[in-house]
């Protein structure tokens, strides 16, 4: 938990270094969620990364049952990145561009987690997480407000339901790694 927390103060103080380009107005051309999401992303991806190369590391079977979990997790989530990215701004091609980008840290990580193994095996578990802690600090004060200024009454039930899903999605993949 001390490990979240600190990911989460470090997100915040990550944003307010970024709040120099963040605007209220709808017309702004980039809103600051956009950037966290990519922090966001670019770390957790690189954890990822790290996770599956000791995993292999480890035993071949554990390395392939690993990569598959992660990339059945990454294709929605994903998606969302790249809907996050739309939403504060960036172009289609922009945010496609950038969130295939990102997604090649699970790459970085890879070759590192590989290459450092024997030094990293002991800070794996507290990669976890920091990730879990960005992308909390990133749900709760950037995308949530967002959501929640939405007037459509359309939109607002499917970001309502979406969310809804995302909350026991949660709780049914802790129920299976329990």
């Amino acid at each position: 938990f001390k490990i979240f927390l600190i990911s989460f103060i470090a997100f915040f103080l990550i944003e307010k270094i970024f709040h120099w380009r963040h605007c209220h107005k709808a017309d702004c051309t980039i809103h600051t969620f956009g950037y966290m999401n990519l922090i966001g992303d670019s770390i957790h991806n690189f954890i990822d990364g790290l996770i599956i190369a000791s995993t292999f590391m480890i035993d071949f079977k554990l390395g392939i049952t690993t990569t598959l979990a992660i990339a059945i997790h990454e294709i929605p989530q994903e998606i969302g990145d790249y809907g996050v990215l739309i939403y504060a701004g960036f172009k289609n091609k922009a945010a496609l561009l950038i969130n295939y980008a990102i997604a090649f840290m699970v790459v970085l990580g890879g070759i590192v987690g590989y290459f450092a193994f024997f030094y990293l095996h002991n800070i794996l578990p507290y990669l976890l997480p920091f990730a879990a802690g960005g992308f909390v600090y990133i749900a709760a004060s950037d995308l949530m407000p967002e959501i929640r200024k939405e007037t459509n009454l359309k939109k607002s039930i499917w970001s309502f339901l979406i969310f809804i899903m995302g909350v026991i999605l949660m709780y049914l993949l802790q129920k299976i790694n329990h």
